[in-house]
């Protein structure tokens, strides 16, 4: 009795200790990619296994993208003193020439800088004249060197102030050559920097603009493009020069033409390059933003090509079932690229010359080892 006493107070003891014990873990197993049949599971299945092959593939590739206009065709149309809105009759779409007036301010600074430029035009006749009478005065010691400095200084200060008024009197669109006190306005017209159409009016009559504020976005269309995606496996692929057919979702059946014009050198985070198409002809129905679909026909040597029916498609990514023995069999990630007919192009993260595959029902291996993991 005393021994199964002093056993009983040994595990006590062992069990309390100066901190408690923490309940023992495990971490879950990771999710097996390996399966394996019967020789009659194979059967029923309908499993084949074969070996890829290298070869030549000639195919489509499928991109996306969108419909592009270069920054330099792009106008964002300011005023650079501000002032009031007085009048436009532009809305978004409307086409416009290059030199049209968009729109016509009014402020009380456009008085204000044109009678200055008249005021300095004035002022520097006369300190021209005086220039001149005192370098004469100076020639025959009738004057002072410093009254004649003087007097140059003031000339030519009035001269640049004149060329700067000038300046900011062309800034808004004004010529100061035929500027004359009876042709003072109020107003000023904005004409249209290039020839295109309207995209953006941000602004109504009355309502009064910085000079950092933008009136109207101007699109010339002259040189849209289309701008497209390409991940990296296919950037080699493509080259400038190449025929692009595109189209829009909504009309598949209507096919656009362009060439490949450049392809980015720089991937995004992504992995993905841009490639810029410009149309055999544009078409005004195509507006900038516009999502499209493209085809290109590329030709690719040494590709690894495996029946269609090779691979399976889950969690987003793209596997093939490799025989490692006789009804074992693993699953391997690959990446998949172009399809002709019934091959489809894989990129295996190993060389696959002499590897069995499954090129047949690989579902079927698919869903088995789903199974296998949910028990």
């Amino acid at each position: 009795m005393k021994n199964i006493l002093l056993y009983i107070s040994v595990l006590g003891l062992s069990a309390c200790g100066s901190g408690s014990v923490a309940p023992a873990t495990t971490s879950a197993p990771a999710a097996s990619t390996a399966v394996s049949l019967t020789a009659e599971q194979q059967k029923n299945a309908g499993v084949e296994v074969g070996l890829a092959e290298k070869s030549t593939i000639a195919g489509t590739l499928l991109l996306n993208g969108a419909i592009d206009v270069p920054p330099q065709n792009m106008v964002s149309v300011s005023f650079p003193l501000g002032g009031y809105l007085k009048s436009t009759k532009l809305l978004p779409g409307m086409q416009v020439r290059k030199g049209e007036v968009l729109a016509v301010m009014e402020d009380a600074q456009f008085i204000s800088l044109q009678q200055d430029y008249l005021i300095a035009q004035s002022k520097l006749a006369l300190t021209q004249a005086e220039y001149a009478r005192q370098k004469d005065l100076n020639a025959d010691k009738a004057s002072s060197d410093k009254v004649f400095q003087q007097a140059k200084s003031d000339f030519e200060t009035q001269r640049i102030t004149l060329r700067a008024l000038g300046e900011k009197l062309r800034l808004i669109g004004l010529d100061p050559e035929h500027l004359t006190e009876d042709k003072i306005s109020r107003t000023i017209n904005v004409h249209s920097p290039i020839s295109g159409y309207v995209s953006k009016v941000d602004v109504n009559i009355g309502k009064y603009t910085a000079p950092t504020d933008v009136l109207f976005e101007l699109v010339n269309t002259d040189d849209i493009h289309l701008s497209l995606t390409v991940f990296e496996k296919d950037v080699a692929k493509l080259a400038i020069g190449q025929k692009v057919v595109a189209y829009t979702n909504d009309q598949p059946a209507i096919k656009h033409p362009a060439a490949i014009i450049l392809v980015s050198k720089d991937l995004d985070e992504n992995r993905a390059a841009e490639v810029h198409c410009h149309f055999d002809r544009y078409d005004k129905s195509l507006l900038p933003g516009m999502f499209m679909n493209a085809e290109v026909t590329v030709h690719t040597d040494n590709a690894w090509l495996v029946p269609a029916s090779a691979v399976v498609r889950w969690q987003n990514e793209y596997f093939v079932f490799m025989e490692m023995s006789a009804g074992q069999y693993e699953m391997e990630k690959v990446e998949i690229g172009l399809v002709q007919g019934e091959k489809q192009q894989v990129f295996p993260s190993n060389d696959l010359t002499g590897k069995r595959l499954v090129v047949k029902n690989a579902y079927s291996l698919l869903m088995k080892m789903k199974n296998n993991a949910e028990e």
